[in-house]
């Protein structure tokens, strides 16, 4: 049994199918994505007669991530899969419909000839160290559209008071949350460890440290650093064919974009003050590479650093190369 989910923020479209039958049409239903709505699914789906069945669904951030769990702990195999995925599969498929249901036989149907992997729930406290870091993120973008407001020159003194009053309270949230990540990190001594760990590379501050740490999840998932680089969207595309295009290379961008983000104004950083970057970033000045070339593959290094040093358990050390066993 394969059962696709097209998720939106106050329903769930599921369709179900049976790998026995392909040609049966699926069975169609709608429930509301609340607690209720998932435990209405769970009892449909044990009235099927499905007691284990392949569940895939998008990753839609935080819309999927109660059903994906309640699914998870029902004893189903869950996989949540990149939107990128199925929009392919539905070009390679000539889609002509557009709907909530067709989307859902969409997504079974990838399950059932792609079998993804499944998908492991990140322990509780990495689901906590997530939300506060992304509470963060929202709270210092609001900081700055604020900031970019009153910069731009106002002539009343009654919006710029209120503008003035706004920042100071966003201000003083944000030094909370970084307080709670901070008391997260050391009631979690694992956490706390990794996050030293990562904030001893040359460019990576605490705060890009305890994102990380909450994006990545568990590093076990990744066999080495290019599948790091490639989660986050930061390894080569190349364009080429046949001996006439030689399309310049770009970065696939297919994978977190919080991750590249967050790893922008560090590797900036890097370039200036980490040994290792800086002497990687003039050797790609010296061949002809462009600010952002060498910015986008400075990005990369910090990842395949914060993979070295989480495996091996050593802080960074920028000689570790030369050292004679």
């Amino acid at each position: 049994m394969f059962l696709g989910i097209d998720v939106s923020k106050d329903s769930l479209d599921v369709a179900l199918i049976q790998a026995a039958e392909p040609t049966r049409k699926p069975r169609h239903k709608v429930f509301a994505n609340t607690p209720q709505g998932h435990q209405q699914l769970l009892t449909w789906l044990h009235q099927c007669q499905c007691n284990s069945v392949h569940v895939c669904l998008e990753a839609t951030g935080t819309w999927a991530d109660a059903i994906a769990l309640a699914l998870h702990q029902a004893g189903h195999r869950v996989s949540v899969v990149n939107p990128a995925l199925i929009h392919a599969f539905a070009r390679s498929q000539l889609r002509r419909t557009k709907t909530d249901k067709a989307d859902a036989h969409l997504i079974a149907r990838f399950c059932q000839m792609h079998q993804p992997p499944v998908w492991t729930p990140p322990a509780p406290e990495l689901q906590a160290l997530q939300a506060l870091v992304r509470r963060l993120e929202t709270l210092l973008e609001m900081h700055t559209m604020e900031s970019n407001r009153l910069g731009a020159g106002l002539n009343c003194a009654a919006v710029q008071a209120d503008l003035e009053e706004h920042l100071r309270d966003l201000q003083a949230r944000i030094e909370k949350v970084r307080r709670q990540i901070q008391d997260h990190l050391d009631q979690h001594p694992d956490l706390k460890n990794k996050a030293q760990l990562l904030a001893s590379i040359p460019g990576i501050g605490a705060t890009t440290a305890a994102l990380l740490l909450a994006e990545l999840g568990d590093m076990k998932q990744f066999s080495n650093a290019r599948q790091v680089a490639a989660f986050a969207g930061l390894v080569p595309r190349l364009h080429e064919s046949g001996t006439s295009v030689r399309g310049r290379s770009r970065l696939s961008k297919v994978g977190s974009s919080r991750l590249r983000k967050a790893l922008y104004f560090p590797a900036i950083t890097a370039l200036r003050w980490n040994p290792l970057l800086k002497t990687f970033g003039q050797r790609l000045a010296q061949q002809g590479k462009s600010m952002m070339v060498i910015v986008g593959a400075a990005m990369r290094k910090l990842l395949h650093l914060a993979y070295g040093v989480l495996k091996s358990g050593l802080p960074f050390d920028p000689y570790f190369a030369t050292r004679t066993p």
